[in-house]
Parts: structure tokens; sequence; C-alpha cells
């Protein structure tokens, strides 16, 4: 694919995948299934594999996932509840034993196998033995704190279980939060009764009943805690994942059934093959098999992505597939002017949920599939909600109508559309009212400028109503405008104008992020804040100048300068700025530390701790661990039973430490063990 397109592609499926995200990790209701975001999530890892250049470091690929709600405490994790990269390939699952087996250098293999548990996960953090808190995944480094509602399950203890037993310090659990079959059926059964309306999946019903804001509520909903990982611990430590098992049982916590162990590939395909036949009797929800590597220092040496661990993949099942009719094609407008297809289905159940429509992506995909309004088609879900149109079942005896095509003006602005490779875009950024409803609430949000209470609804009714037109007219909102819209009073209006008001001084990083730059995540609105360090100079840079700044190449530099050149986006901007105090901009904060740059591996076994601690303590003093042994290696560290990475070592000249040396340079550096 020529790098043009490349570059637009791998943009929209960045878009589509960072909505999903939000929808499926923040609001608990997701549009697709997650079959087909591992699609879309494939095919932007293919892309960026095939066009390294342009990755960047808000990709996806490069990160968690997705941001928490509002309405719940922020509270940052003990570790990073980092998501398995997953395959339905036995193909793939061959390939990351072999990966594995080269890794570890030769050493014995060990797999714990355990089913995948399709529910919310969960941090459980304890104290000396109790319960501290209780954190929802969220973005994977922070997420909503949820601990009165969690103190309602009765399987997470809580304090931890004694009977003898040593109790740590310090205990970040990871545990799955779900909902029986059989209890979610009694659930809706009871909510018909009352005249409510019923969950539409056993994972929807557990996400509402965890982020409630009253744990009454929780209480009542028959909620089960599962742990299955430690994250963190301090005041001991294991050497395998099933000795870490085996303690969480000990402590008093309910672990996932048929945990095995496998040294062989056949024997994880054996156990795959089990679970999927039994899939449908089982009374809880399942999507696949977890695959991790045992041995801790394994583990350690493999290391992790910003997305995921390397030592661990989730072998999934096949999804569930259904016949339905497309009712009509209708066509849907985002924020960034992408006009998107989408598939308006007759009803159907799959998999135990009820789906009316899904994305058919963009007008190449429509054409790719010929997916026409009035066909049958074959629709699939794995183990979520919305599903991915697969092919059009053939009817040989029905006249079909016409290919649908996409409209030639905007649905919403009836502005020209343009075309750019397979898109359909309306260029009227900040004309179009589905383009600015979208601009709006990202301007507002979490990363842009936190404004709080002013979300998608809210913003919708703002610019129906005509009260916003673009962005600077929210700064001219008073009480009086907002008391006439459904759901405000006098109270609630007040708190958003004053909302609003806090506003006009923010950070130049969260301003750049709030105006919907292509592709400006998070990462990038700060690398320009602190590169040009105000607008004005950030506005005037040429495309060469913009490219100075680290992860800008030049596709990157040809859209921000596009955007920022566009006259109706200028004036847009002007005018916001016009309305605001101050644009401020942090100096730059290194992390620092002792051994801060210096590269390290470790090798063997340690006797005063594992290598995951050594590595952590290494890392808080600014030092990089690396599992190969390089010519950029700077220090090993050889414990007892050192194999080929010390002979490497050796043969290099790199330095190399024993346990003694090393837990001396520990003590030089100040590192408290």
């Amino acid at each position: 694919m020529p790098p043009e397109a490349a570059r637009e592609e791998i943009e929209e499926l960045r878009r589509e995948i960072r909505r999903h995200d939000f929808l499926y990790h923040a609001e608990g209701r997701p549009e697709i299934s997650d079959g087909a975001y591992d699609l879309l999530f494939d095919r932007l890892k293919a892309l960026e594999a095939a066009h390294p250049e342009l990755i960047t470091p808000d990709s996806p690929t490069q990160r968690v996932g997705a941001e928490p709600r509002d309405d719940l405490p922020t509270v940052r994790h003990t570790a990073p509840m980092l998501s398995l990269d997953s395959t339905q390939s036995p193909e793939e699952v061959t390939r990351f034993d072999a990966r594995v087996r080269k890794a570890v250098e030769g050493d014995q293999v060990e797999y714990v196998l355990e089913p995948k548990l399709d529910g919310v996960s969960i941090e459980l953090v304890y104290l000396e033995g109790r319960l501290d808190r209780a954190v929802t995944r969220g973005n994977g480094w922070e997420g909503e704190g949820v601990t009165e509602n969690v103190r309602t399950i009765p399987s997470v203890p809580l304090r931890l279980f004694e009977d003898g037993a040593w109790i740590p310090e310090l205990l970040a659990v990871r545990g799955e939060v779900l909902m029986t079959l059989s209890a979610f059926e009694g659930l809706n059964q009871s909510l018909l009764e009352e005249g409510a309306e019923p969950y539409a999946n056993p994972r929807n019903a557990t996400s509402g009943a965890i982020r409630q804001l009253d744990s009454a509520i929780t209480a009542r909903r028959p909620l089960e805690c599962l742990a299955y990982d430690i994250l963190e611990i301090q005041g001991a430590s294991f050497r395998r994942d099933t000795e870490r098992i085996d303690a969480l049982k000990g402590w008093g916590f309910r672990i996932p059934e048929r945990i095995e162990v496998a040294r062989m590939v056949e024997e994880i395909f054996a156990y795959h093959a089990a679970f999927h036949r039994e899939r449908d009797e089982l009374d809880y929800e399942i999507d696949g098999v977890v695959v991790k590597l045992n041995d801790l220092d394994q583990r350690t040496d493999l290391g992790s992505t910003s997305r995921h661990p390397r030592w661990a993949l989730a072998y999934k099942f096949e999804p569930r597939k259904e016949v339905t009719r497309i009712e009509r094609i209708a066509v849907q407008v985002g924020r960034t002017g992408v006009l998107t297809p989408v598939a308006l289905l007759r009803p159907v159940e799959v998999g135990g949920v009820t789906v009316s429509r899904a994305t058919l992506h963009n007008r190449e995909e429509l054409e790719r599939k010929d997916v026409r309004e009035g066909d049958r088609v074959r629709v699939q879900r794995a183990g979520d909600v919305i599903p991915q149109v697969v092919e059009v079942v053939p009817e040989p005896d029905r006249d079909r109508p016409l290919p649908f095509r996409m409209p030639e003006r905007c649905p919403n602005c009836d502005a020209p559309v343009a075309v750019s490779g397979p898109y359909t875009l309306c260029p009227n950024r900040f004309g179009c009212p589905a383009q600015l409803k979208g601009r709006v609430v990202h301007f507002a949000s979490r990363n842009g400028l936190d404004i709080e209470g002013l979300g998608s609804e809210t913003a919708g009714l703002l610019v129906e109503r005509g009260l916003v037109a673009e962005p600077a007219d929210l700064f001219e909102l008073s009480v009086e405008d907002l008391l006439p819209l459904p759901g405000f009073a006098v109270r609630s209006a007040e708190n958003l104008v004053a909302a609003i008001e806090q506003r006009r001084s923010t950070e130049l990083r969260r301003f750049l992020f709030g105006l919907g730059i292509p592709e400006v995540g998070v990462a990038v609105a700060r690398d320009l804040a602190l590169h040009f360090r105000t607008l004005d100079a950030l506005m005037a840079a040429s495309r060469e100048d913009l490219q100075v700044v680290p992860g800008i190449g030049p596709k990157m530099a040809e859209r921000i300068e596009e955007f920022l050149g566009d006259s109706q986006t200028a004036g847009a901007i002007d005018r916001l700025v016009g309305r605001m105090f101050e644009l401020s901009v942090p100096e730059a904060e290194g992390k620092g530390g002792a051994l801060e740059g210096q590269r390290f591996v470790f090798t063997g076994t340690l006797e005063s701790m594992s290598r995951s601690r050594a590595k952590r303590l290494v890392e808080s003093v600014g030092a990089r661990v690396t599992s190969a042994v390089s010519g950029e290696t700077d220090l090993v560290v050889a414990g007892e039973g050192a194999g080929a990475k010390l002979r490497k070592a050796q043969e290099l000249g790199v330095d190399v430490l024993d346990e003694e040396g090393f837990l001396a340079l520990l003590a030089q550096a100040e590192v408290e063990l």
C-alpha cells in the first residue's frame, strides 16, 4: 500500500479504535464485538508494522487503553493493568510458543492455562491484610475508585484469611468481577417484573453495578469476583505463577476453575478445545483461554510492550455467527468529518445478545463486500454486543437493488463532500453540526480542557439550540441561556457556567489536544507545547519546523500544517483564544535518578529477591532493563545458574556484577530495599 493511503487508513483506524475504547472501558456500552474490535486492531498493527515511520506515541497500539469516567474518583493503579495480545489462530499460538522458547535461551518452558473470563477487570489493594481500595481497569494506568461497591461482593475478602499464613505488607490483586448466566437471567426476570428495562448481557449488568454511585444498589446485584494475578506485593516474592495462585487461594480469594500447567503447545490446543466444546454449557461467559509463562523471572526477561506483556497470549474462540437482513444503510458523520456507512439490521440474537446495527467502515470496504440494502448477511460477535458484517449470503432468485453509493453532499450540513483514499469527508469542520457536536465534546474532554458537566448530550443541545456555533461560544454562555434546556435547573446551569469559566486559563497542551488537530493526541500535544511554548509560534511553524519535534514525521507535519493553516480553522482558533486568559506551558520534567540511562540485563537466580523486583528497583532510579545482552548493555547482573547471557557479556567485555556487587550498587544509589 502506498504510504499516503496507509497514513489515511491508519488515521481512521485510530479514530475508530479510540472511540470504541472509550465506549467499552469508560462508558460500559460497547457498540461492536470483541472480534470486530480485534480485526480493527490487527489491521492497524499490520499497517504500522509495514510503515513504522507512521507510528506515533499516542497510537492505540502504543498505549493500553481508555479513560475513566468523571463521576467516580480517579485512582492511580499500583502497577499497570495491561491487556493481552490475542489471536484465534493455532499457527499464531505456535509462533508465540517458539518466540518464548527462543527468548528464554533453552530454559525449560512451562505455561499456566486458565479460562479467559468475560467480566470487568478490577484491582484490589490490601494494606496489612485489609482491603484498602478497589479500582477499575480504566486506561490501564488509572481507573475509577469503586471501593465501597466492591466491598459488597461476598467473594471479595475484606481481610485476607490468615490461618497461620503470612500476610504481605502490600498486596495488589487483579481479578474479574462477573455475573453468572443463571444469576443474570434471574436479575433480568426481576427487572421485567418491576417494569424496568433488562440488561443486554452479563458484562453490561456487571459494569453498571460496579459503577453505581449508590453501593446499596451494587449490593443487590449477584456479583462474584475471581482473582487471577498479583500486580504488586511487598514483604514476599514468588518464583512461579502457580505459587501465587496457591497464595491467592490461601488468602481467601476465589480463583478461576480448571487452571492447568502445560509444557507443550499441543497441551494448549487440547485445553482450548475442551473449553470450546463445553462453552455453551458453562454458567459464565468466556471468550477463550489465557496462556502465560509460569516462571516469573522468565516473564521479566521477556518484558512488555506499552500495551501487553510478551509472556502471555489470549487464545480466543471463533466468533459466533448468525444470519439477518440489512433493512437500510445509513450514513453517520463523525467529529473529524468522516462519513461512515452503517448497516441497520433486522434485530437478531447472536450469542445471547440482540443486535441491530453494525459499521460498514468506509466506501472501499462497502464496495469490497458488495453489501446492499435488503441483503441477507452473516454477522458475528465474540462475546459482546454489536456485530460485524462478515459477508453477504447469496439469494440467487432475488433481484438486488443497485449498489449503495456514498452521498455527494454531507447529510448534516449539505456541504459537498471530499474523497480521501477509502474515506468520504465533510470539509465543513466548524460549520457542520455533527462535527461541531463532536468537537465541543472533544474540546471539553478529560485530556482537553476537562470541563465537568459538558458531555455529548449537553453539547448536542447547545449546538441544536443555536447557542454554540463554534467552540469560542462556550465562553459566552450564561445561566439564562442554559435554563430553558431539558435537564437544567439553576444549580446545574450555574455549575456548568462556572466550570467553563474556570477553564479560561489552561495549559497549552490541553488546548492543542482539544482543538482536535489530525494526528495530535495527548503525547503529541504535550510535545508540541513543550517545543513551541506559545500558540503563536506553533501557528507560524512551517512543515520543516514541525518535523524538528521528536516523533513528528513528514506526513504528520503536513496534516498539522494543513489544519492550522486553513482560514476557517485559524479564524475559529483566533476567536477562541480571544475569549481565554492564559495558555501556560510548564517546564519539562526529567525522570532523573542515580542510574539514569544505564542499561541492565539480569540472568540467573538471585537469592535476595526475584528478578522482577530487581528490575523495579533499578528502574526506580532511572535505569532501563532489557532482555538481551548487546554492545549497548552497561551492566549484567549474574545470579546463581547464569548461562548464555553471562558468556555473551564476557565475550563483549560488558561489566558483570554478582549478587553481592549488585546489592552494593543499590546501596550506593540509595535504593531502599
